[in-house]
């Protein structure tokens, strides 16, 4: 057979040995070393060295197969022939082969020990025919040169000079076979490529294989340069850290050894599943992170949160009625409704072991103790206290916290007051919640629903945390001065206890219990040498002071304690001997008194249109003057004094009412016609409101037009109708202190009250004498008694009732 290659002719044998080969295919004008040490294929190359030096390389359909057979060899493969042959001590051989051509096993000869075959040419001339070489070839193979270029820039294992070299090569059936030969590609794809039948296909397939092979290339280059800046980065920051704990180590200090605590914490603390789970989860992801990077600080201090939470650590609670007994009323002094539902919790408390805390609200004027009886409880019950202020908190995340993408993001007011005690189940003030605002912000009123709800704040969420934290141990109290700006919703979840404030003698005795010892310490004077006669407090009580709490009774002494012990720092005030602080004592101590006492503040005054009418504010009750004029004009009624809608709709009700009883009360049918009524409440600066000052506005204006004057010692409270039914209000017991601590005797309230006078303090029973109407003809019987006589007729009277049985 004749083979035409692009450098010579040969003749070719038509049986030649055969060689196997494993992972290779051979392709013609390449020189490559070979291995040979398989027995069969070290005879077939001894073979083509003593019968004129050509053998046929045939690649193996499967590189694991050691002994193949003729169905296990590729039926074309390449004629080649030994140019170097170097036998290795182990009896292996190296040789150098060159391929000549492509050839086709036509059948293989039995009777050797090697293989044997019979061949064809696949190809009659391994040279380009000219007339093959079209327009599209030539595409087709510049094409290729471009894309073997670019492959052997990309892939480390072509030599880079190859291209050049291959470039060289005029013929492009050799060039084809070489760049074939040197593509990184598996043996099938390899052996297609050498099957091709002629070079336009060749050029073809070579082709897209080198344009697969690029694309592959250039994602792992770009994979390779990502991952290189990493490592370059990585490399930077691992220099960074190892400097960083250099220096710490010099320092004193080692990131590795706060690892090393932080994982200790988490092992030691009795954390529930979900936080030991997020615990772990954040300390690995701090270890992987730079210590000196943003988001290392931001888990840190996220960890430093879970691991100082309480979790599972409860104060044991001292269940000991009598004990709680003996230090709330060593604490405080009244306040009884309060002491007994505390005694009743740690009562049940001491039966069944372990309960809900119960969430009281305490409602009172300022400075009747709310604040300080709630450590007083927990000192009761022998657990810790915390106090979280909510007044003027406008932001939904104070109560629930920020979520930690926000920089700077800390957990809420509640998990913060957790922390803070370092229990489960402490005794939580949330002081003034009726002070809470409400904006764009969202409602932290609304976020106090689930604190406050026993059935959902054991698994209460911190937008912060992200975890469930169990609230149902605390004991939560709330304080307020009024229920008005407390949500219908949170109210609801909510016991409420009112406080109407300390009679005057209970603050005698607060101030010679509490005040007066505490102010002595706190000015530094000498014990048992000064002390306040209960004439002296009482004077104070009633002439310096007008409130339902002790604060400015508190202010008061202090003033009186500075002012001895000036005396003292001076030399003026003797220590040698006790001294008894008298009332005659106090106008130099504490100058003249702002107020009159209540009989010379009525002294010799006209009452003449005046009642005076009982309200409620939220420091306590007070007792108001309504004045009523009628001059002669045209019938207009004039409302001054800062008065809100429902107190004007009140007042006109009352002058109705006048209306409508005129021939009863001996007034002209259009007397309305004829006068100009003029109705003031004092204190114009201060706004009031509310439908409780009807009967009294009533009585002043009937006062007014029929000059029948108002008992001093008579207060009212009550809603009028245009048809003189008088219907019930709020407040009566703040009312009533208000009225016992004024010097009034005798008040007038609607019958539907009744039941609160009851719950009444003893001495407010026992100082007042109250009268419960149903009607205005009740109310005018007790606040005008003189009505009857002046116009002879008769009202009918209602005696009053009497508790103090």
């Amino acid at each position: 057979m004749r083979l035409i290659r692009a450098d010579e002719t040969l003749e070719i044998p038509q049986d030649v040995p055969v060689v196997a080969l494993r992972d290779l295919v051979f392709f013609p004008y390449m020189v490559l070393p070979l291995l040979i040490g398989r027995p069969r294929s070290l005879g077939a190359l001894e073979e083509a060295r003593d019968r004129g030096g050509h053998l046929l390389l045939l690649a193996q359909r499967e590189a694991s197969v050691e002994a193949p057979k003729e169905g296990d060899l590729f039926t074309v493969g390449t004629l080649a022939r030994p140019v170097q042959v170097t036998t290795l001590p182990d009896g292996t051989s190296r040789v150098v082969l060159e391929g000549l051509g492509r050839a086709r096993v036509e059948q293989f000869l039995p009777g050797a020990e090697h293989f044997r075959a019979r061949v064809g040419l696949h190809a009659l001339q391994e040279v380009e025919d000219p007339a093959q070489i079209t327009a599209d070839v030539e595409a087709l193979s510049r094409s290729v040169d471009r894309s073997f270029g670019d492959y052997a820039r990309l892939h480390d294992r072509v030599p880079s000079d190859l291209p050049n070299t291959l470039l060289e090569t005029q013929d492009r059936v050799r060039k084809a076979h070489l760049i074939s030969g040197h593509i990184l590609l598996s043996p099938p794809e390899k052996q297609e490529l050498l099957e091709t039948p002629d070079l336009p296909a060749h050029l073809e397939l070579l082709g897209s294989v080198l344009a697969r092979e690029l694309e592959i290339l250039r994602i792992e280059e770009r994979l390779d340069d990502q991952i290189r800046r990493q490592m370059d980065s990585d490399r930077k920051q691992i220099y960074l850290s190892e400097q960083l704990k250099a220096i710490q180590r010099e320092l004193g200090s080692d990131a590795g050894e706060e690892w090393v605590e932080l994982e200790r914490q988490v092992e030691d603390l009795h954390l529930p599943d979900q936080a030991r789970d997020r615990a772990e989860r954040e300390l690995g992801r701090l270890r992987k992170l730079n210590p000196v990077a943003p988001e290392a600080a931001v888990i840190r201090t996220y960890l430093d949160w879970i691991l100082g939470l309480p979790w599972s650590g409860r104060s044991a609670d001292n269940a000991d009625v009598p004990h709680a007994a003996q230090v709330l009323e060593e604490a405080h002094f009244g306040l009884a409704e309060v002491k007994e539902r505390i005694l009743d919790y740690i009562a049940v408390l001491s039966l069944v072991g372990e309960m809900q805390g119960p969430i009281l609200c305490l409602v009172g004027p300022p400075g009747v103790g709310k604040t300080s009886l709630g450590r007083s409880i927990a000192r009761a019950l022998g657990r810790e206290f915390v106090r979280a202020s909510l007044g003027g908190v406008r932001d939904e995340a104070e109560i629930r916290g920020h979520r930690r993408t926000y920089v700077g993001a800390l957990p809420g007011r509640v998990i913060q007051g957790m922390r803070k005690v370092g229990t489960t189940n402490p005794v939580f003030l949330l002081d003034e919640v009726d002070k809470m605002a409400r904006d764009s912000h969202g409602d932290p009123g609304a976020a106090l629903l689930e604190v406050l709800d026993p059935e959902q704040n054991h698994t209460f969420q911190d937008h912060y945390l992200e975890l469930d934290y169990d609230l149902s141990g605390v004991l939560f109290l709330a304080t307020a001065n009024t229920m008005q700006g407390i949500p219908e919703a949170l109210r609801d979840r909510m016991e409420v206890i009112r406080l109407p404030g300390y009679l005057d003698t209970e603050k005698l005795v607060i101030a010679q219990r509490f005040l007066w010892p505490k102010h002595e310490a706190d000015h530094g004077l000498p014990r048992d040498v000064f002390s306040l006669s209960d004439a002296a407090v009482a004077q104070v009580i009633r002439l310096y002071t007008r409130e339902a709490g002790v604060r400015e009774l508190g202010r008061q002494i202090s003033r009186v304690a500075r002012k001895l012990a000036r005396g003292v720092a001076e030399g003026k005030t003797a220590t040698g001997t006790a001294r008894v602080i008298e009332p005659d004592d106090l106008r130099a101590l504490l100058g003249p008194p702002p107020y009159l006492p209540p009989e010379e503040e009525e002294a010799g005054a006209d009452r003449t249109g005046m009642a005076n009418g009982l309200a409620w504010t939220s420091a306590g009750g007070e007792v108001l003057s309504v004045e009523v004029a009628a001059v002669a004009g045209s019938g207009e009624v004039r409302l001054t004094g800062t008065l809100g809608d429902i107190m004007k709709e009140s007042a006109m009700a009352a002058v109705t009412y006048a209306r409508s009883r005129a021939r009863i009360l001996g007034l002209a049918p259009d007397f309305h016609q004829n006068l100009d009524v003029h109705v003031h409440i004092p204190e114009g600066a201060t706004p009031k409101d509310g439908p409780s000052a009807g009967i009294t506005m009533a009585v002043a204006l009937v006062s007014a037009l029929t000059g029948v004057p108002s008992p001093a010692e008579v207060a009212l409270t009550g809603e009028i109708t245009l048809r003189g039914r008088v219907l019930g209000v709020g407040g009566i017991r703040e009312k009533a202190v208000a009225a016992l601590r004024s010097g009034i005797t005798t008040m007038v309230l609607p019958a539907a009250n009744v039941p609160e006078l009851e719950l009444l303090p003893q001495e407010v029973r026992d100082g007042i004498r109250f009268v419960p109407v149903r009607d205005m003809d009740q109310v005018l019987a007790t606040a005008l008694p003189g009505l009857n006589a002046a116009h002879g007729r008769e009202l009918p009277d209602e005696p009053g009732i009497s508790l103090s049985q």
